[in-house]
């Protein structure tokens, strides 16, 4: 998505198949239809026309819509969530004319928009409402290096700001923040995460609520009702059982795989490593595990040269890795962090070592 909004690949090139795929593999694409309502003893969706579809197996992978901000102004025309086609298309047109950016959201999508705008020679202002960016997903060490990086690129990076408001009448002219100073903005950004797409299967009494409960075999508590991607809360070994949401393509296509061979009755639970990935600048972020809870982080290579890993570790234990620009560490420390193994921190800091 990023190559797109970038103008660097068309649409065509970032599809994930060709309409053609699906249709030499008889699969019956309904676009353009929102399903409004389950009913699990019928067996059957009814969408947003009133037309009714029965089902043996439901597979539930709507993903999530843009978390906005509850704000004076929050929907300006120029406000914009990162989601779409649309959205990106939206994007890229306001961006040509914008004179100044403002993005809100130091996660993932929020930085990885400031870069593509920074390199397209836009002036940028991002805003987070926590002391760093990158908090939820890494360490400080990483999240200060990036902060580091993408004000030497230009980016004024503002953090522990407050939103307040966003200004304008017709279209957004400004942020104006919490302690009164008003941002001139053309084009605001939002990147504050997401809400789960579960409204119609949580009425139908599925378990959940910021996503939908599924247990190993991605199941529903619903009859043949299983849920995949963004909107599946479960319990997740790399997070010590504890049940989260996993934000990403590789969690997505995991638990699709667990999905299709429980279908055909080849169950086998989902047990998958999570990781992620970053482009910003000439910047590659590599993550495998979950860093959350580590109670040590050890520096491998220098950030000077812009290529290090930070691994994390909690009671002696690898539990994640970050890479930048590192990926041979990248794919061997996945495999420590899958295996569950430990190692000295005179071993993992030492960049001769493999």
């Amino acid at each position: 998505s990023k190559e797109y909004f970038a103008g660097e690949k068309e649409f065509e090139r970032i599809q994930l198949r060709p309409a053609k795929y699906w249709d030499e593999r008889e699969v019956t694409m309904l676009l353009g239809k929102r399903v409004v309502s389950v009913d699990p003893a019928a067996h059957s969706v009814t969408t947003e026309s009133g037309e009714t579809i029965g089902y043996g197996k439901l597979v539930w992978a709507t993903g999530g819509t843009p978390r906005m901000l509850p704000i004076p102004g929050g929907d300006l025309p120029g406000v914009q969530g990162v989601r779409t086609r649309a959205d990106a298309d939206a994007m890229k047109a306001a961006s040509e004319t914008a004179k100044q950016i403002v993005v809100i959201g130091g996660g993932y999508i929020g930085l990885e928009a400031a870069a593509v705008l920074t390199k397209a020679g836009k002036k940028v202002v991002l805003l987070e409402a926590l002391d760093r960016v990158l908090a939820r997903v890494a360490g400080e060490d990483l999240s200060r290096f990036y902060e580091k990086e993408h004000r030497a690129h230009g980016v004024d990076l503002r953090l522990g700001v407050s939103v307040a408001a966003i200004e304008g009448d017709s279209h957004v002219t400004g942020v104006r923040l919490a302690d009164g100073e008003v941002i001139p903005a053309d084009l605001v950004i939002v990147g504050i995460g997401i809400v789960p797409a579960v409204e119609p299967l949580i009425a139908a009494g599925a378990e959940g609520g910021n996503g939908v409960r599924v247990d190993s075999h991605c199941k529903t508590s619903l009859p043949d009702i299983y849920a995949i991607g963004d909107c599946a809360v479960h319990e997740n070994v790399f997070a010590e059982g504890a049940c989260i949401r996993l934000e990403s393509v590789q969690n997505a296509n995991d638990q699709a795989n667990v999905v299709a061979k429980g279908i055909v009755g080849d169950e086998a639970p989902y047990h998958a490593v999570p990781w992620f990935w970053s482009n910003q600048y000439d910047l590659k972020l590599q993550t495998a595990g979950l860093s959350t809870g580590h109670d040590q982080a050890i520096l491998r290579g220098d950030p000077a040269a812009r290529s290090f890993s930070i691994v994390y570790l909690k009671a002696g234990k690898v539990i994640a890795i970050d890479c930048v620009n590192a990926t041979r560490d990248y794919v061997q420390g996945r495999m420590i962090v899958t295996a569950g193994l430990r190692a000295s921190p005179e071993q993992l800091a030492d960049a001769g070592t493999p």
